[in-house]
């Protein structure tokens, strides 16, 4: 298969992208079109009327949900699990998911494959895939054989009865999450070769999370820090789900600082069918994204 750039205004297809000895695929869940004056308040219109490839042909904007599965040898890592099979309108989106485990499947994996599952938060489509319930049974890992992390951070407001908007339902996962996981710090390594960054903001305890080949290259995964690349070149364009926008700042610089790093990549869930790519500099200096060819070995499962 040959590498080649997607549409920002497409949804992902599943790609995969080799990074020396590892090899990283986005395992996509499905597909949401959000409605940019509802998910993305503080974008100014003219920004969309001067970038028509940014939106699609009937003005949303296209974004993806899954996971990142990030293989090293016979170790498999997945960073987030999707939104589930949630099918319909929201206010603030139309939304197609569901698909992850097939996807999966196709890939040639069966959940009992995954040795770590790794969130980068708690909000609903980053979560879906988490836990199941079959024939009744209360939730259990969907990944029996997987240790489930999350940040303490993360966690911390839901163990003091807070949820904040967007987040999971208690019942289906925060609850037997609270069971189970084990919860990681800012800095820690995670797997083999990966170190959470834990980057509040978007929420109590989001993380990004940091993939550093065998000869030092690197991919920064970094959740919905971003949701779309224009937030790189304008870092104060908040979020709907944002629950603190100083801190989102703060993070915004933190992790444009380490994709900016020599050898790095970048990887945001959200990005169309431009998930992965490089933060270079204009001839202003400002930061953007620049997409890189990845190989589409499947189409997107779940299409709008």
């Amino acid at each position: 298969m040959t590498a080649a750039l997607g549409r920002l205004s497409d949804q992902s297809a599943v790609r995969t992208v080799h990074v020396d000895d590892v090899t990283l695929t986005y395992v996509v869940d499905g597909s949401m079109g959000m409605i940019k004056e509802e998910f993305l308040r503080s974008i100014p219109a003219s920004y969309w009327q001067d970038h028509p490839d940014a939106v699609t042909a009937d003005g949303r904007v296209a974004m993806s949900c899954g996971g990142l599965l990030v293989q090293r040898g016979e170790h498999r890592v997945l960073i987030d699990a999707g939104y589930g099979a949630v099918r319909g309108a929201i206010p603030w989106a139309e939304i197609n998911c569901g698909a992850m485990l097939d996807t999966l499947a196709a890939l040639g994996y069966a959940p009992a494959d995954i040795d770590v599952l790794a969130l980068t938060h708690l909000h609903v489509d980053h979560t879906g895939w988490a836990f199941v319930n079959d024939a009744g049974q209360p939730p259990h890992p969907t990944f029996p054989n997987a240790s489930y992390l999350v940040s303490a951070d993360e966690l911390a407001p839901h163990e003091h009865g807070i949820h904040p908007p967007g987040s999971s339902s208690v019942e289906q996962v925060i609850e037997p999450l609270a069971k189970v996981c084990t919860t990681i710090a800012d800095g820690q390594e995670v797997a083999p070769g990966i170190v959470a960054v834990v980057t509040p903001g978007h929420s109590a305890g989001h993380t990004s999370y940091v993939v550093t080949s065998a000869q030092g290259r690197r991919v920064v995964v970094f959740g919905d820090a971003f949701h779309i690349p224009a937030q790189l070149t304008n870092p104060a364009w908040a979020s709907r789900p944002d629950v603190d926008t100083e801190r989102v700042l703060i993070a915004r610089a933190h992790i444009t600082a380490e994709l900016e790093k020599p050898d790095t990549l970048g990887f945001g869930f959200h990005f169309g069918d431009q998930a992965f790519g490089r933060v270079t500099r204009d001839g202003a200096g400002t930061p953007t994204w620049t997409p890189v060819p990845t190989v589409a070995v499947l189409p997107n499962p779940r299409p709008l």
